[in-house]
């Protein structure tokens, strides 16, 4: 006879239900996940074992009427992940997204998550995954404002006013308790306005609004950028003080200088070489490298004017003691994150358990005997 084989199902509420918006919750969980990756306990796609995930991109025309065709920021992503220590699952973030999508009511993206028995590839769970994705991105960099941000930190700069955003700051606030006031940019004023009256309502925590971008930038102990890949920000070295800690999550552009001075922290090494070695492979580095965060970084790299990737650091290895993160109060401190199905899963599996002890969510069948064996 065959085995019976249910899953959970978890809608967002039941994700709300099960700790998502818990961000000490998600943190922790983020911080163990970056141990890890150090240790080398993971696996994902591709046959480095780090690819980001495998994308269906559209064609810009096709002779097939129904087939979709390129538009602002529209594809599919295919994002798997195994992931040790204590985990020890398989799971897929599915997404997709279309720019057009908040016409007609949804969120740019639509995200599930899947998770998978290892040794029989049986479902787990299946749940919403948009919560789950801006809490797991929102946690990295609040991870790296546990270990590299100066602890006195007072002035947070929000560069990029969007929900990824909101994620952040809701994770980085949790752990500099000295911070009294926030500067939000946003290439559309009304963002950074709309940015502010919600800190201030949810976290409570007063600030500014403004459209000038060297006013946000000078004077910030902590700047966490996550905005618009259709348009980087360009942050002059010179604006930047001594001390600050820059928390990257989206695209961002700044002098070589900078770059080249600053104590860079990257969220995984084998990540950035695995985007390297997709870059080389595609045929256009240079075309390939502007559409990931870390491109302006490995274009240095590659001129020989920054150390090599196999040479830098791992914010895993600061966690875990093996190297040294910020030192101290004067030295500026940037940490770069791309973005892992790692974290996904790892949230995910937390998330799933949290919801079995409590009995959230709804157990669903997958079959009560296979029909063929």
């Amino acid at each position: 006879m065959g085995k019976k084989t249910e899953f959970l199902y978890l809608s967002e509420r039941d994700t709300i239900e099960a700790g998502v918006l818990d961000a000490k919750k998600c943190i922790d969980n983020a911080e163990e996940v970056f141990t890890l990756l150090s240790e080398g306990d993971y696996l994902m796609g591709g046959s480095n074992h780090n690819s980001h995930g495998l994308g269906l991109v559209f064609p810009k025309e096709s002779p097939f009427p129904n087939m979709p065709v390129a538009g602002p920021d529209r594809r599919f992503v295919a994002m798997p992940a195994y992931l040790g220590g204590r985990f020890d699952v398989c799971g897929n973030k599915w997404y997709g997204s279309n720019a057009e999508n908040p016409k007609k009511g949804l969120p740019r993206s639509v995200l599930t998550v899947t998770l998978n028995d290892k040794d029989t590839g049986e479902p787990l769970a299946f749940m919403s995954a948009n919560l789950l994705s801006a809490a797991r991105t929102g946690a990295v960099p609040g991870v790296a404002a546990r270990h590299l941000a100066r602890k006195d930190s007072e002035i947070v700069a929000v560069l990029g006013c969007g929900q990824i955003n909101r994620s952040c700051l809701r994770s980085i606030l949790t752990q500099l308790p000295q911070v009294k006031k926030i500067v939000c940019y946003d290439i559309f004023e009304a963002a950074s306005e709309k940015f502010l009256s919600w800190a201030k309502e949810e976290l409570g925590v007063d600030g500014e609004a403004t459209s000038d971008l060297e006013a946000a930038v000078r004077g910030a102990d902590v700047l966490t950028v996550a905005a618009s890949r259709l348009k980087p920000l360009y942050v002059k070295d010179e604006w930047l003080k001594a001390g600050v800690t820059v928390l990257i999550t989206g695209p961002m552009q700044t002098d070589t200088s900078f770059w080249t001075s600053t104590k860079l922290i990257y969220d995984n090494v084998r990540l950035h070489e695995a985007y390297v070695q997709e870059a080389i492979e595609s045929g256009d580095k240079a075309g390939y490298y502007k559409g990931v965060i870390g491109g302006p970084i490995y274009t240095l790299i590659d001129e020989g004017k920054m150390p090599a990737l196999k040479d830098s650091t791992s914010i895993g290895e600061v966690i875990l003691g093996k190297k040294e993160g910020r030192t101290n109060d004067k030295e500026r401190v940037t940490f770069v994150a791309c973005g892992m199905a790692t974290f996904d899963v790892g949230l995910g599996y937390d998330l799933y358990k949290t919801a079995l002890k409590k009995g959230i969510g709804q157990k669903l069948i997958l079959w009560d005997e296979p029909y063929q064996q």
